[in-house]
């Protein structure tokens, strides 16, 4: 019954220029075998309200039973832009030209990822030098902080200013740690990790549209990960399809200022006599109660 809202939101999601992408293991009951399997639910995000944009935030969700990285190139289909996500190695031939035709995505790297594996070290080993990789990576975070919600030209115009210096001194300071410690180290691959994304991480830096972090999308995937403590596993591979299809109206009816539960009781009283063609006066940011409605 909720398909046809669902799937609009997929749309709305997927006509973006640039978009949020994580996913997160869920356990899954593996029929007659008495145990479970590993699925995975996948999150598209799309939220222009850092750059002060005007379209609704939206997030749709799929599952897939394994994580195989043939499952985003197909729920990406037909997206065009920026994908921000971690280094998952499936999403690759998105960012690749295929027979002369351009690539389908532009990669946009995340620097909380970057940020988490020198803190990583630094809590295992209190190294100098992995602190003061975090502070240079303070630093152009504190800028984004002054940026958030501000119109594209003005975050493109402060992170040229301000950003574009610290991030080529850091590079130089990367560079040199590498020379001066064993490259076996956890802090050699944190700053090798870093190195060979330069070019999707500081992306960000000339186009204010980007974001800096891809932590809109870990915020998405939270949900699930609080929500799989309560509800344990999925029942079975369309359980999986079924929860990703709730989650998208409720996490995107959450992101539009709704109470998903009182969005969803409306909703479901009015959509079977609703017209398809007007499905989207039920969209959560184009919703308006009845008026005999508690929401």
């Amino acid at each position: 019954m909720l398909r046809p809202l669902v799937d609009a939101v997929e749309r709305h999601v997927l006509a973006a220029e640039r978009l949020h992408a994580d996913d997160t293991p869920v356990p899954v009951l593996a029929p007659g075998a008495g145990k479970t399997k590993t699925g995975r639910l996948w999150a598209y995000l799309r939220d222009e309200r850092p750059h002060g944009g005007r379209e609704p935030p939206a997030v749709f969700y799929r599952y897939s039973p394994d994580r195989k990285g043939e499952h985003p190139r197909a729920h990406l289909a037909s997206f065009r832009g920026f994908l921000q996500a971690d280094g998952y190695a499936g999403f690759g031939p998105l960012y690749a030209e295929d027979a002369g035709r351009p690539a389908a995505a532009v990669e946009v790297a995340c620097w909380a990822h970057v940020r988490r594996k020198f803190h990583d070290v630094h809590l295992a080993t209190t190294s100098p030098l992995a602190a003061e990789a975090l502070d240079r990576i303070g630093a152009l975070f504190a800028i984004e902080r002054e940026v958030g919600g501000k119109p594209p030209d003005e975050r493109r115009r402060v992170r040229q200013d301000r950003a574009g210096p610290l991030i080529v001194e850091l590079a130089t300071f990367m560079d040199a740690a590498l020379t001066k410690i064993s490259g076996k180290s956890e802090l050699a691959s944190a700053i090798r990790y870093a190195r060979s994304r330069w070019a999707a991480l500081t992306r960000y830096v000339d186009d204010g549209r980007l974001d800096m972090s891809n932590n809109a999308a870990e915020r998405a995937i939270r949900p699930l990960t609080l929500g799989r403590k309560n509800w344990i596993f999925a029942g079975s591979d369309a359980g999986g399809e079924r929860a990703a299809a709730i989650y998208t109206l409720v996490e995107t009816a959450k992101l539009n200022g709704l109470d998903p539960e009182a969005y969803l009781r409306d909703v479901l009283g009015r959509i079977a006599e609703h017209p398809i063609n007007r499905i989207g006066e039920l969209l959560p940011w184009s919703f308006v109660p009845c008026p005999t409605s508690p929401a």
